[in-house]
């Protein structure tokens, strides 16, 4: 999968970390980050997917899952996509990043290779 994630982070040159993870907060691909700050990253997403979840929840006419979740940070943006069953993608990027771009980006490459971009749960430590 590291193939798709270098993909996006080229289209927008902005990137500097691409995250794909569980729901559970486990990174299954990185792009641009080692495996401490994946897996940082990684944790931090499944937090941040779960109360994002819990907020789409209370709105009457919504089915209660998240989409898209995008945070301006200090010299820098963050955005956490749904990106197929029980995964999502994460990337972080500089203040100068296209939002627009590179929600397109994002959304073309889970409307793409959406049906790969899965995790099963797991049981016990291991995939169900």
């Amino acid at each position: 999968m590291d193939w798709m994630l270098r993909d996006l982070a080229k289209s927008v040159p902005q990137t500097h970390y691409v995250v794909l993870l569980s729901s559970d907060g486990l990174c299954m691909a990185k792009m641009g980050a080692d495996e401490e700050t994946a897996d940082r990253l990684a944790a931090a997403c499944a937090g941040l997917q779960s109360l994002s979840g819990a907020i789409a929840a209370e709105l009457p006419e919504g089915d209660g899952r998240m989409k898209l979740v995008a945070i301006e940070v200090d010299c820098g943006f963050f955005y956490l996509m749904a990106a197929g069953a029980g995964a999502y993608l994460a990337v972080l990027a500089d203040d100068t990043v296209d939002a627009g771009l590179m929600g397109q980006c994002m959304r073309d490459l889970v409307a793409r290779v959406g049906g790969h971009l899965s995790s099963p749960p797991r049981v016990d430590g291991r995939s169900a």
